[in-house]
């Protein structure tokens, strides 16, 4: 199984304001189109804004619906030992863009992000 690469889909409305794009997607956004290859190897799903957003509920529970999140492939070897992955309803996962960039720069044997 791919990993799962979760983001929030461009152009939503939040409180009457908008349209807004997602300031933590974009970054992701911004290694996706640096590297289109990855669109291959991932799985990139875009949701809506409103909650539940019932693919996350169902992956990683009602608790863990915030995006950007990357849901590790079953049986995933991390290939950076020091990337610290969260895990709910048995599933591996990264839910901050710094930590998703950084697993997909060293997991697909990309360049890293200058900090």
């Amino acid at each position: 199984m791919k990993d799962q690469l979760y983001l929030l889909r461009p152009g939503f409305m939040n409180a009457g304001m908008g349209p807004l794009y997602c300031s933590d997607s974009a970054p992701v956004e911004g290694v996706l189109s640096f590297f289109p290859q990855l669109r291959e190897l991932v799985d990139i799903h875009y949701l809506e804004f409103p909650r539940p957003r019932e693919p996350l509920v169902k992956a990683l529970g009602d608790q863990n619906q915030s995006l950007p999140v990357l849901i590790l492939g079953a049986d995933r070897k991390l290939k950076d030992e020091q990337l610290e992955p969260r895990s709910a309803n048995g599933r591996w996962f990264f839910d901050d863009q710094s930590s998703i960039r950084h697993y997909l720069s060293t997991q697909y044997n990309l360049p890293l992000a200058s900090e």
